[in-house]
Formats: structure tokens, sequence, C-alpha cells
């Protein structure tokens, strides 16, 4: 599961679908719909939100207005709840630059004319329910050499 800290502007059609469904997943997780993916690190910040469901949601929200500004037909009816007024979650700098980078090696294989476009962005812009702040690479983040 990759919930991605990064504006979903980024991502190329195949990614979008991919965080889309991956956000429904995690949504139903956070409802105690499911039994798997209970302990996912990816889940951490929307735990420690106030409404995990309500953050989730907001997250899915963006998204969604992502897929429709492309002219996609993603469902909104599937997001529980969505309040684009929420205290944005901070998100660390490192954190940021970590996924636009792990973003652009996916890029470069599955959508070369996206990446073109994408890696000329000089500073990595959040997800609209993210607020960057000063930092290494989050502590929930399992991948490895991630630390300086």
């Amino acid at each position: 599961m990759r919930l991605w800290s990064i504006t979903p502007s980024y991502l190329d059609p195949v990614g979008l679908v991919a965080v889309w469904r991956e956000a429904l997943l995690a949504q139903k997780v956070l409802q105690g719909l499911t039994r798997g993916y209970r302990n996912h690190p990816q889940l951490i910040r929307f735990r420690r939100s106030p409404d995990p469901v309500l953050y989730v949601g907001t997250y899915l929200y963006y998204i969604y207005l992502e897929a429709e500004h492309r002219g996609y037909k993603f469902d909104i009816s599937r997001i529980r709840a969505y309040d684009m007024g929420v205290e944005r979650i901070p998100v660390t700098i490192g954190q940021l630059n970590y996924e636009f980078r792990h973003l652009l090696v996916k890029l470069k294989k599955r959508d070369p004319e996206k990446h073109r476009e994408v890696v000329a962005v000089k500073s990595v812009q959040p997800h609209p329910l993210f607020r960057a702040v000063p930092g290494e690479v989050e502590e929930w983040e399992k991948a490895k050499g991630t630390r300086s």
C-alpha cells in the first residue's frame, strides 16, 4: 500500500487509479471493515489525526478531484466522509523528496512522457491534505536506506 504524500498531479494514470484503490482499502481498514492491513505503517498518520475516517476520506476526495480534472469517472459515493477544511497533516520534506524519487523510478519505466513532465519539478508539492515541514524521511517509512 502506498498512500502518496506528494500531490496526485504527479501521478500517471496507473498511479492515480492505484492510489484511489489503496486509499479506499485504507478507508475500510480505518472503519474496521477488514482484517488485513490493520497495522500497515502508511495508516499511522491517519490514525494520529483527530478523525481517521474523515481524514482518509479527505485524502480520497483530493484524489477524486484530480481524477475529475483528467476526465476520469471515480465514484465519489465510495468516500465515507470528507472535509476540505480539516487541519493539514504535517509531512516532512525528506518524506516528500523520498516519495518523489520513488515515483520518478516508476514513471521512467511505465510512463516516459509523464516522467519527462514531472522530472522538471524543482520543489516537490505535498498532497493537499498534507503540509510540508522540515525533517528527514518519516519514521513509518519502511524502505531501506531512507535515513541519513
